[in-house]
């Protein structure tokens, strides 16, 4: 089970999308100097369909992109809720920002835009830091290519 600790609209995490960021809670990854070690923690409300359902139609018009930020505890659950996204008629895109340094399998680039890979480690920075382990991967026809910022 998911929980969702907030969320906002963003204009940075994906470039050129306005990016509706859920903020998934219970990371396991504890990377040392992680921006948001709040999120380790489990908490906010359970990540329902509802829930996702509920906020696609109330952000629905004001956003081109829902972006999963976590979700490392469940990835096959953040691929539902992404292929859920998917069904409905918003055309949103979907985005997975993960800690994680491989994908879990290979069917997620079927459901997401865009995957953002990589632990933090502090010493090489984050996405936009020249010489960061992580990267942004923008998915079209099922081949991951570098986004670069």
């Amino acid at each position: 089970m998911l929980r969702i600790a907030n969320y906002d609209i963003v204009f940075r995490e994906i470039p050129r999308e306005v990016t509706l960021a859920l903020n998934i809670s219970g990371c396991p990854c504890r990377c040392p100097g992680c921006h948001s070690p709040h999120l380790q923690n489990d908490v906010g409300e359970t990540l329902t369909d509802d829930l996702l359902n509920s906020l696609m139609h109330t952000y629905g018009n004001a956003v081109t992109c829902v972006c999963f930020m976590g979700g490392d505890k469940a990835p096959e659950e953040i691929l539902r809720l992404a292929q859920l996204i998917r069904r409905q008629p918003t055309h949103l895109k979907t985005a997975w920002y993960s800690g994680r340094d491989n994908l879990p399998s290979a069917n997620f680039i079927e459901h997401f835009d865009y995957i953002k890979l990589g632990r933090y480690i502090e010493q090489l920075g984050g996405l936009d830091a020249p010489n960061t382990n992580q990267k942004l991967y923008r998915i079209s026809d099922f081949r991951l290519t570098v986004f670069d910022f």
